[in-house]
């Protein structure tokens, strides 16, 4: 691991220690928050206690932001209701939550420097499963 240059990202309030957590880093609003295709970096990690621990290596100084969500049932994609809600766990670096849909990149911007940073998200569950 590159110590000088990574984001760790501590992510809690898991409702189960099922499936995994998929963490994705972007450096532009461009497919913010659930387009991984685009994203700079995807980090999937197991669940233990309800949290999990992406570490995102390599990272130069820049602006970005981060999406998470709870893959529940491992089948590697955010699992939506029948009015597109997410029933899966959700969140953003800063806790940033969208108004009347997902939160936009600039709510969940943050600077790294360089050096090692941590960030700390909180799941939501928005909508019931299925």
């Amino acid at each position: 691991m590159d110590a000088a240059n990574s984001i760790k990202v501590v992510v809690l309030d898991f409702r189960s220690n099922s499936g995994e957590a998929d963490c994705v880093l972007f450096g532009s609003p461009e497919g913010f928050p659930s387009d991984s295709k685009i994203a700079m970096k995807r980090i999937t990690s197991r669940i233990e206690n309800k949290q999990a621990l992406c570490v995102f290596r390599d990272v130069a100084p820049g602006d970005y932001s981060v999406s998470v969500y709870h893959d529940e049932n491992a089948n590697g994609k955010l699992d939506r209701n029948l009015m597109g809600m997410p029933t899966e766990g959700v969140g953003a670096s800063n806790d940033a939550v969208g108004k009347s849909g997902p939160p936009k990149f600039d709510d969940a911007r943050f600077t790294h420097k360089g050096g090692q940073q941590t960030l700390t998200i909180h799941l939501r569950y928005l909508a019931a499963p299925f």
